[in-house]
């Protein structure tokens, strides 16, 4: 009998080669055992015996998860993720079943970019993120913090000049360090504190809007290895509906981890792909959402290149999501 934890035992085996099929077999599981996407799937006159391909899956709109509680199968959540949202709009939330498995993942791909967690001594600065209770990435990046086995690790909030020290203690004692912060809350340190710390590993997560002047990610970067003299700042793309993280090497290009896969969706299309160089809107195979959705519809505007590396290129401008209204009625 197939089960989430059938899929579990597996997912962390997966290869290129193998990563279609999975997915397949997922997609099949989940379009029977999931309410939600089942029903989505047949407002769109869509029979899953007739699906054979990746590209032929249906994608779930991302605004189900403001509106449904997603879940495969029936289950009582381990905790709720929530999305900070703007105000007055409706927060997603995510269904975790077991925050254990949302460790192993986040763990498993953050050592296929950069290697363990004890290798390295963490930083953070996620105040937007860390004055709320339900943030998956403060969830992820408090593991990161506490696996370190670093006594030196830690979150910060507004407190710079402690970090800056901190910083300054790590450089000169040639501790691996890793500084993860939101994007408005590095360019606000950076304005005050300049560090020469060319070892030190940037990874920003994103998170402008509304805080101070919209800057672009080569701006952002651009202002963050001035402060650092570091070649290269890496980027985090992950939301609160994925389980799965994505990061870049450096200016903007993010690869894929072994969980995750993104197609480009025509823009006027949602059910045709781009060519790749193309930009369109991002779909995400996130093949750890095995206990809600893996297929998910995003609205984030992106471009997918000839060597599989992506780029993030805002937001789409959609109103309400195609389907959702439908459902509600």
């Amino acid at each position: 009998m197939i089960t989430t934890n059938s899929f579990k035992n597996e997912l962390f085996k997966i290869t290129n080669e193998s990563f279609n099929d999975f997915a397949l077999n997922l997609f099949r599981f989940q379009s029977n055992n999931n309410e939600i996407y089942k029903t989505y799937i047949k407002h769109i006159h869509v029979d899953p015996t007739n699906v054979k391909t990746v590209e032929n899956i249906p994608f779930l709109p991302i605004d189900f998860f403001k509106h449904f509680e997603v879940k495969t199968g029936s289950w009582m959540p381990d905790l709720v993720f929530e999305s900070s949202g703007t105000t007055g709009s409706i927060p997603s939330k995510y269904p975790l079943r077991e925050r254990n498995f949302y460790f192993k993942n986040s763990e498993f791909i953050f050592h296929r970019f950069f290697g363990g967690l004890r290798d390295y001594t963490f930083l953070a600065l996620l105040p937007s993120y860390l004055e709320r209770q339900s943030s998956s990435l403060v969830f992820m990046v408090d593991h990161f913090i506490n696996s370190s086995g670093s006594a030196l690790s830690g979150f910060y909030l507004h407190n710079h000049e402690e970090l800056y020290e901190k910083l300054a203690f790590l450089k000169k004692k040639k501790i691996r360090t890793v500084l993860i912060g939101v994007s408005f809350a590095l360019i606000e340190f950076c304005k005050k504190y300049q560090l020469d710390f060319k070892d030190l590993i940037v990874i920003e997560t994103g998170g402008m809007k509304g805080r101070r002047k919209e800057m672009t990610r080569t701006e952002v970067h651009q202002v963050i290895k001035g402060a650092f003299s570091v070649k290269m700042v890496h980027s985090e793309y992950g939301m609160t509906e994925l389980l799965s993280q994505a990061y870049s090497k450096g200016e903007g290009r993010f690869i894929e981890p072994g969980t995750m896969k993104i197609l480009i969706r025509e823009i006027n299309d949602p059910f045709a792909y781009t060519k790749a160089n193309k930009n369109g809107g991002i779909n995400v195979i996130d093949l750890a959402n095995i206990d809600t959705c893996s297929f998910v519809e995003t609205k984030d505007l992106g471009i997918k290149y000839t060597d599989g590396s992506f780029e993030v290129l805002g937001r789409l401008d959609n109103s309400d999501m195609r389907g959702c209204n439908l459902m509600l009625n």
